[in-house]
């Protein structure tokens, strides 16, 4: 079971630096496989495993956030994030990702499971550029050598943006792959079923 959260960490909290600098190693690594997999879908280099590529990424970093989101609340040793220059320009990103999902990318979604059943759109490339940008944000703080300040970051946004975000995705194209599996033609399907049985 895990430990009951008792405090805030702190930056200079010599029992949790190596913990939460193990911890800012493992989001680092999953935010770069993340936003290396969304590049490559992207391209539509392999449109074929666009869908079972994005799932894993999803996935993977939606267990990274997991980890943010259950233990107690990270806090930076500065009041005010530090100006890393411009944000990167994802809106690039953004066309090529509504292209590669063209026919697939919009989907309904329930606002708040918890407050109501109001229903509104998303899309599927708007929510994968949210997450890119949010873990991009952290990743920058993470190679200027502000650890504590990327974990704040990611733990931050996780709770407010991408996370809810990124559990969308995942659904969407669990929906997808799903369907592309299973929706098939019954003949088709008595056939597979008949060459299973009688090899």
């Amino acid at each position: 079971m895990p430990e009951q959260p008792t405090a805030p960490r702190h930056a200079g909290d010599p029992e949790s630096s190596t913990d939460l600098s193990s911890l800012a190693e493992l989001v680092a690594r999953e935010s770069r496989g993340f936003l290396s997999t969304v590049t490559e879908v992207a391209a539509g280099a392999n449109p074929e495993a666009a869908i079972p590529l994005l799932l894993l990424a999803v996935s993977d970093i939606l267990g990274a956030g997991a980890r943010l989101g259950a233990m107690v609340d990270i806090v930076p040793a500065e009041r005010f994030e530090p100006d890393l220059g411009p944000d990167a320009d994802l809106d690039p990103l953004r066309a090529a990702l509504e292209n590669a999902f063209d026919g697939l990318d919009d989907y309904s979604e329930v606002v708040d499971p918890v407050l109501g059943a109001e229903v509104e759109m998303s899309t599927i490339s708007g929510d994968v550029v949210l997450v890119a940008g949010a873990l991009a944000q952290g990743l920058r703080h993470f190679e200027a050598g502000q650890e504590l300040e990327a974990l704040w970051w990611w733990q931050f946004s996780y709770l407010s943006a991408w996370g809810e975000r990124a559990t969308n995705v995942l659904r969407v194209l669990l929906s997808v792959l799903g369907h592309l599996r299973l929706d098939v033609d019954d003949d088709v399907a008595a056939a597979a079923e008949f060459d299973a049985l009688h090899p």
